[in-house]
């Protein structure tokens, strides 16, 4: 018979009940299930749910799903199983900063491509595929994932809402035949949707024993008949197999009885209500914190160094201007305060907890050191190799930020810290784009001599442009200049080819040129793909070093400056056979 488990995020699973409301934060859900063979000789569905408590519920969400294992097929059963818990495992092991549908589809992905390994690896499990369909209930949203026949639905005042499409083809003497699976091929396409929760909705996940037997109205006369989740489920089980249902009947019913207050996830209420603290002075006290001096003044925030005076620990104090404290600014500061306690240790600022703030701000550990902007302001020439130490250093910086879904989009040597012990941070995550959020900005997004041609005509920072910027930084650390001139801000600038750095450091191996070029081209596709490739190039040096790129034409470096040189070329040579005419 068709399975339930109830699994508890990050802990082994566990045989569930169901029905039970599960709360936390307010959040209350019902969760019932059902599952009748019917005539066939085996039951091929799978249905789970994991049901996780405290900050784990408030950032991933509850996730349920159904699959239906490929009819007909030995290892339909083993497929479905197969995907539903490991959708239910490992989603909750994807990175907090990942959004549903990237934690939800690399999951898939995954699945996807073990079982076609399975497939291919003997005779008998060739075509071991199921149908998924899955729900995350988070905060106040839901989300839907969705590939194969099996449906979800939302009830809510009375009325039935299918939220999936059949992935089927029509066939005259067959039953629907699925177009899409998981297994079924290599590329696989799953469906996502979303929107807002309301207390009171009802969630229906039903293979197609259900809705083959029932209808949407069927289905509707069974919800309206019964108000318990479990109820529901059992009633829509035996009610398709009364009706003549002649597959496996399986329903998932989730009864949304509350709905949360904003949490961390939602806006960060709590720190909305806080109040903006004043300009502060050198000797000041807010919260138990001294200030001991104006680190830096954006156009819209402030850094302050201040001492914690129970412990007299050194922090960083980052809050708006007394004036910026309209919605957007407040909802991005406090968003980059979550992203910030997101990263690892190594490498950034950590954001530190202080039970007395009372005030809009938040609170970074202090390192005493310089940045790399100030170390060129005192006149340090970097060597190659102490710029490869760099450039290492700060690509695994960077390459954190990647796996975790997040583009720094500001990455530049004022953002570069060194401290006295020699570890290097990356700094600020003012306008880092998380794939899990929707930042607001509170600052211009980048710094325009080190943004990426693209960004110019409008594009969105990504990874690439992200390795553009560190490409520039180490440029500017070796050469104290640009690979394409200083960019002035709301200038548009005319790309042509990098300079070389030789020009400027003479002493510069050529394989280091060749990664800083590469590193620094015009177009996203002559890059490094990923932060590892980059520091990959970095770590061979001289033993395996890039080639050298080929010398681009100067139609194609320059197609304007090449228009004009011909131009030029046929107006002279025009006025030359003009004066050789008059002569005759």
């Amino acid at each position: 018979m068709g399975t339930m488990i109830e699994i508890p995020a990050a802990t082994p699973p566990a045989a569930a009940a169901g029905g039970a409301p599960r709360t936390d934060a307010s959040l209350q859900v019902s969760l019932g299930h059902a599952s009748q063979q019917g005539p066939r000789p085996r039951n091929e569905d799978f249905v789970g749910a994991a049901t996780p408590e405290g900050a784990e519920l408030a950032a991933k969400g509850m996730l349920l799903a159904v699959a239906d294992g490929v009819g007909g097929h030995a290892h339909g059963r083993e497929a479905a199983e197969q995907t539903v818990r490991s959708l239910l495992a490992d989603y909750f092991s994807t990175p907090h900063t990942w959004g549903v549908e990237k934690s939800i589809d690399t999951v898939l992905g995954a699945v996807n491509r073990w079982l076609l390994g399975q497939s291919a690896k003997a005779r008998e499990y060739a075509g071991m595929a199921t149908t998924l369909t899955a729900l995350v209930l988070r905060g106040r949203r839901y989300y839907v994932a969705h590939v194969g026949d099996s449906r979800a639905y939302r009830w809510r005042g009375g009325e039935l809402l299918r939220l999936t499409e059949d992935h089927t083809w029509e066939h005259p003497e067959l039953n629907n035949v699925l177009r899409r699976a998981i297994g079924l091929e290599a590329r696989l396409l799953v469906d996502y949707d979303d929107a807002e929760l309301v207390a009171g909705d009802r969630f229906v996940l039903a293979t197609d024993g259900v809705w083959n037997a029932l209808g949407d109205g069927g289905i509707a006369e069974v919800l309206a008949a019964h108000a318990d989740a479990q109820a529901a489920a059992e009633a829509l089980a035996l009610e398709a197999l009364r009706r003549g249902a002649s597959d496996n009947s399986t329903a998932l019913v989730a009864n949304v009885d509350a709905l949360p207050a904003d949490n961390l996830r939602d806006r960060l209420a709590d720190g909305r209500r806080l109040p903006l603290p004043p300009r502060l002075k050198a000797g000041e006290v807010l919260d138990g914190l001294c200030v001991e001096e104006l680190l830096h003044e954006s156009r819209v925030t402030l850094l302050y160094r201040v001492t914690r005076l129970a412990t007299q620990e050194a922090l960083v104090l980052k809050t708006l201007l007394p004036d910026a404290g309209d919605d957007e600014a407040v909802s991005a500061l406090l968003r980059e305060e979550w992203l910030a306690r997101r990263v690892p240790g190594q490498g950034f600022p950590q954001v530190c907890d202080h039970p007395q703030r009372a005030h809009l701000y938040y609170l970074m550990s202090w390192h005493e050191g310089e940045t790399l902007k100030a170390s060129l302001a005192r006149g340090h020439r970097y060597p190659p190799h102490e710029l490869v130490v760099i450039g290492r250093a700060l690509l695994r910086r960077v390459a954190t930020l990647h796996r975790l879904g997040i583009v720094h989009r500001d990455v530049k040597p004022d953002n570069v810290h060194i401290d006295r012990s020699g570890q290097l941070r990356l700094l600020d995550l003012g306008v880092a784009a998380s794939d899990a959020e929707d930042l607001a900005e509170i600052n211009n997004p980048g710094t325009p001599s080190y943004m990426a041609p693209e960004l110019f005509a409008g594009g969105a920072a990504t990874e690439s442009s992200d390795l553009y910027a560190c490409g520039v930084t180490l440029y500017e650390l070796l050469t104290r200049k640009y690979p394409y001139g200083e960019v002035e801000p709301f200038q548009r600038p005319n790309f042509g080819e990098p300079v070389p750095p030789t020009r400027y450091r003479p002493d510069t191996p050529e394989w280091l040129e060749s990664v800083l070029v590469k590193a620094c081209a015009r177009e996203p596709k002559d890059r490094f793909e990923t932060a590892e490739e980059f520091l990959l190039a970095l770590e061979r040096g001289a033993a395996r070093p890039l080639a050298t790129r080929r010398r681009m034409p100067l139609v194609e470096r320059n197609p304007r400056l090449a228009l004009k040189i011909v131009a030029g070329a046929s107006l002279l040579l025009n006025v030359v056979l003009i004066y050789l005419l008059s002569r005759h």
